[in-house]
């Protein structure tokens, strides 16, 4: 596409264009097996617009435009159509997880559905049935009808060219995306027209995309990774998208390789759990015949990036052709559409900072070859102006120290749906000399040379005497120092003391199920240990659990005050814990 797509009107003229001018070429590819040879299906542009303006005029018997559709789908094709469908429509995707078997997946999703106030359920007939038991029970907000997008209209045939384009513009509001926050407390980031043309051109001109770029990758569709990260960008330049179930790579995380491979993907983007996984269980019989050469661009994004899995993870497979140019390290949000920040085609820099200056929010750059701490710099935020800012006084902080990342651009979302307050304190924060209209992120980080650097969140900082530490650094380096935790996740946070003066830190891990009682003991003895040694502080209680023990989000980011919640209320069922959740029980416990 030649002209920028941030000058076209709306998404659905960027992609009804791609339609028109190559209705042939393959638009959304989902890929069910790759264990022997490839089993997928695949939806042309000229298949994928007539399935969107089918559903974009069964929506218009039940909605106006700026209504809001509940999308509850499974991996697939179907998804895709159903949220253009919504655009085509005027109305305003609500993406979200289906509701799942457990109470608090069940629970989140209800939560959406209340807080965005939808009149409408799409879903298809996979999952039909349990989608329709859910929504017939939430009887204190009513979710409107269900309808099944591969299925016929029970109120007779439609004709997709009897659609009619509504008004559309850069301020039309097309999605809610939901942000992975607490079940009760839901946040969905007002997502227009605009912001997801700027924040795909923004793309485009940083890594020299275009309508030949092919895009894939196993993220959900209702994260906004998986959405406008991966789905939606292809759509707008006229390129390709191919698709695996995220289950998929959990079970087989050499398939994501493949995949890249097979499908000859340029652009596949992961968070850094997922390369850490690859690195560490991809064996070498599964790499065979994988060819990872055209791999022009790996981002690694959406969790903090650690320079020791980017390491691994180029290690690792550079026998299998791939380059660590292509490694891509980047910063996103869901309240700024998704892309913020990242460098193309060069090897990934990681700057070697002092360790114990960084824990009193100082970027010192270190050359000694003992208490320096790497830290992976997110490259350039092209298109958006940058302020580090005190979180506290919300003064402006000079050059060397770390704060919280202010932002301000095109692709800054319009806010939080219904929520006034939260949007004026994070959408149109004010500095202290000022300055107005910036997007508060939550993140502390800092812009040196140019490029953002980030190194935690603030309110999942651990403030020790002082200090402060980054939970995620202390999970990456338990699972590099002890075998039994690779490949499992961890969550560390912390709670106030017994006494009422400082916090201490809970270590929580998943480990294996067959090791004894006595090996957990002394597990979690050297998990102490280890926290002492490496970061100089103490651990209050160490609580080991079975595998999938850790919450985390459908995309995988650990979801740590959830786990201090869950701590704090006595509601972890350990295998193994060092002490009780108060300290109201000091001996090693074993659940039976």
């Amino acid at each position: 596409m030649s002209i920028a797509v941030a000058e076209l009107p709306s998404v659905v003229a960027a992609f009804r264009g791609n339609a028109a001018s190559r209705p042939d070429g393959a638009a959304v590819t989902f890929v069910r097996d790759l264990s022997v040879e490839k089993v997928d299906e695949t939806l042309t542009y000229a298949e994928l617009d007539a399935a969107a303006r089918s559903i974009a005029v069964r929506l218009a018997a039940h909605l106006a435009p700026g209504d809001r559709a509940l999308l509850l789908y499974p991996e697939g094709l179907h998804f895709a159509a159903a949220f253009l469908g919504c655009l085509y429509a005027g109305v305003v995707a609500v993406p979200a997880p289906l509701p799942g078997q457990y109470r608090h997946q069940r629970e989140r999703v209800t939560s959406i559905a209340r807080n965005a106030g939808v009149g409408v359920v799409l879903t298809n007939s996979a999952v039909h049935a349990d989608v329709r038991e859910w929504a017939e029970a939430q009887t204190d907000a009513g979710t409107g009808p269900v309808l099944v997008t591969d299925e016929a209209d029970p109120a007779g045939p439609v004709d997709p060219d009897a659609w009619a384009e509504p008004a559309l513009d850069h301020d039309t509001l097309a999605l809610l995306q939901y942000t992975s926050g607490s079940t009760g407390d839901p946040k969905g980031v007002m997502i227009s027209h605009g912001n997801l043309l700027h924040n795909v051109d923004s793309l485009r001109r940083t890594f020299g995309l275009d309508g030949s770029t092919r895009f894939g990758s196993w993220i959900p569709h209702y994260h906004d990774m998986g959405l406008m990260g991966i789905l939606l960008p292809p759509l707008v330049l006229g390129g390709s998208c191919t698709l695996m179930a995220p289950t998929t790579f959990l079970k087989r995380p050499h398939w994501w390789l493949r995949m890249v491979d097979v499908y000859d993907l340029d652009w596949s983007a992961g968070p850094n759990f997922a390369y850490e996984r690859c690195a560490r269980t991809v064996t070498d019989e599964q790499l065979e015949g994988v060819d990872l050469s055209r791999w022009r661009f790996a981002p690694n994004g959406s969790e903090p990036v650690q320079a020791a899995t980017l390491t691994a993870f180029a290690e690792r497979f550079a026998s299998a052709g791939f380059r660590a140019e292509a490694l891509t390290p980047c910063y996103g949000m869901a309240e700024a559409t998704v892309f913020i920040s990242g460098e193309g085609a060069r090897k990934p820099v990681v700057r070697q900072v002092d360790a114990e200056e960084l824990t009193r929010h100082r970027f010192v750059p270190s050359g000694a070859p003992t208490g320096a701490k790497p830290v992976v710099s997110c490259g350039t935020a092209h298109d958006y102006e940058v302020c580090v800012v005190d979180p506290q006084t919300r003064e402006v902080l000079p050059q060397g120290h770390v704060g919280e990342l202010w932002l301000k651009g095109e692709s800054v979302a319009q806010g939080y749906w219904e929520r006034p307050e939260a949007t004026r304190e994070t959408f149109r924060a004010e500095t202290a000399d000022g300055r107005s209209g910036y997007l508060r992120t939550g993140d502390l980080g800092l812009v040196h040379e140019g490029e953002i650097h980030v190194t935690g969140r603030i309110k999942e900082t651990l403030i020790v005497r002082g200090r402060n530490l980054y939970p995620q650094d202390i999970e990456h380096e338990l699972r590099a120092q002890h075998d039994d935790l690779q490949g499992l996740f961890g969550a560390v946070f912390s709670v106030p003391g017994p006494t009422g003066t400082g916090e201490d830190i809970i270590v929580t891990h998943e480990v294996p199920g067959r090791l004894s009682e006595d090996v957990l003991a002394k597990l979690a003895a050297d998990i102490r240990q280890t926290v002492a040694r490496e970061f100089g502080t103490g651990v209050r209680t160490v609580v080991l659990l079975r595998r999938g023990g850790v919450r985390r989000t459908t995309s995988g980011k650990i979801q740590r005050a959830a786990m201090r919640e869950l701590f704090l209320g006595g509601e972890l069922r350990p295998l193994f814990a060092d002490g009780g959740p108060r300290d109201t029980a000091r001996t090693p416990t074993r659940q039976r």
